[in-house]
């Protein structure tokens, strides 16, 4: 039945909720493990005049927001075509204070990893191995280090390059060392795609899944500033027990490969399979509109077969978050006639307004979330609110923290879709 919710400042919220949904709050899976991080993983190339990575040692910073007991960590060689060898690996919680800046590890945190009780592995191409688990005690928010020896690794690797905060290296293996103030500066997480963490209370586990918007396109980096980043925040304040996962990738497109795999192909992966996840926020489609006329022409019969093309695909997900017991919310794709990159016509506009207008109406998915109407221009709607505006395209960091503050957070308590 149609659940009636709070009416939201700005018009944003359009609730429509599916049969079957209620205000019951939804457990995570019998596993035990909730995930507290992650991002969505990417074939990534050596730099130019750079080679893969031999005898390094990394320390890569991510922001947890699960109290519990024990983690564990996923390593990636998703997109590896050689083996991924490792022979040492640690975590450690990083010293408050350090954030944006190179990080200081708190004393007597630091705990080995092991894999399948060893210090080493090899993670065959297109693999993903997890961590034997590690008692660690962890805060709601807490910012963790996690430091790897890697002996070799693939010339495509696989990494997150939109990471916001910087990694650090070192040369020889330093996995075990706290001491890194001689390391450089790098870009990116690199085979590091989750973190779950256990003897956490039951909660709800969001997963926001999208493109450059989501990833967090303009803020500073190590300022934790992306709209999730925020939306983190504001659940801590409120004292709402919920974990907060971004796998977005700037580029990503809802039917098409380009900066990472489309969206059809990894949002199982990238969302609906991340440890005991309950809710999965999407905010795709501004890169399939764009890409469809830039440097080319288009028709009107083509322009109509890409709406369908994204009515279907989007539909598609929706079934497979059903099927899973996820509660899928889908945002409305915002204004981007400011592109200097896309530099959309009155005919691209007209199509991002027809798909939004889909999106909108009652029954497809269980919540809308009208960010559109929320952060376009009233006299001119084919662009953001001028406060809210980087670039044209993306937000400003206040349009990413009031994207933040109008998430409906009651939305976390609901139960969807038909478990199988």
């Amino acid at each position: 039945m149609k659940k009636t919710l709070p009416r939201w400042p700005l018009g944003l919220i359009t609730a429509l909720i599916l049969a079957g949904c209620g205000q019951v709050p939804r457990q995570p899976a019998d596993t035990g493990w909730l995930a507290a991080w992650g991002s969505a993983q990417l074939e990534q190339a050596p730099a130019a005049g750079t080679a893969p990575l031999r005898d390094v040692s990394l320390r890569q910073v991510v922001r947890t927001t699960v109290a519990g007991s024990t983690l564990r960590v996923r390593v990636s060689n998703l997109f590896g075509r050689e083996p991924l060898v490792l022979d040492a690996a640690s975590v450690a919680l990083v010293q408050p204070g350090t954030e944006g800046g190179r990080p200081l590890l708190q004393a007597g945190s630091l705990k080995p990893l092991s894999f399948q009780g060893q210090r080493g592995l090899s993670v065959a191409p297109g693999a993903e191995v997890w961590s034997d688990p590690v008692t660690l005690a962890l805060p709601r928010v807490a910012d963790v280090a996690v430091q790897m020896h890697v002996v070799s690794a693939p010339t495509q690797a696989t990494a997150h390059p939109g990471s916001r905060i910087s990694s650090w290296a070192l040369p020889g293996n330093r996995a075990d060392a706290t001491d890194w103030a001689d390391a450089s500066a790098r870009d990116g997480w690199w085979h590091l795609s989750a973190v779950d963490v256990g003897g956490a209370a039951p909660q709800p586990v969001l997963v926001a899944a999208g493109d450059s918007i989501t990833d967090g396109y303009g803020v500073p980096a190590g300022s934790y500033k992306r709209w999730t980043d925020a939306l983190a925040r504001r659940l801590a304040a409120q004292g709402k027990a919920a974990a907060v996962v971004n796998t977005g990738i700037g580029g990503n497109r809802i039917l098409q490969d380009g900066l990472g795999p489309r969206l059809l192909t990894r949002f199982d992966r990238d969302a609906l399979a991340r440890s005991g996840v309950t809710h999965v926020v999407l905010l795709e489609g501004v890169n399939d509109l764009g890409t469809s006329h830039r440097q080319r022409a288009t028709t009107p019969q083509s322009r109509a077969a890409l709406l369908a093309d994204l009515q279907r695909g989007l539909t598609t997900l929706a079934g497979q978050a059903r099927e899973r017991g996820v509660c899928l919310f889908v945002a409305t794709v915002m204004p981007y006639g400011g592109s200097g990159y896309y530099q959309p016509q009155p005919e691209n506009e007209a199509d991002r307004q027809a798909l939004n207008t889909w999106i909108r109406e009652p029954g497809r998915f269980d919540g809308v979330v009208d960010f559109d109407a929320l952060m376009r221009d009233p006299a001119r709607p084919s662009h953001l609110k001028h406060e809210f505006d980087n670039d044209g395209l993306h937000p400003s960091t206040a349009g990413y923290q009031t994207m933040a503050d109008a998430f409906p957070v009651e939305w976390l308590d609901l139960h969807c879709g038909q478990k199988p």
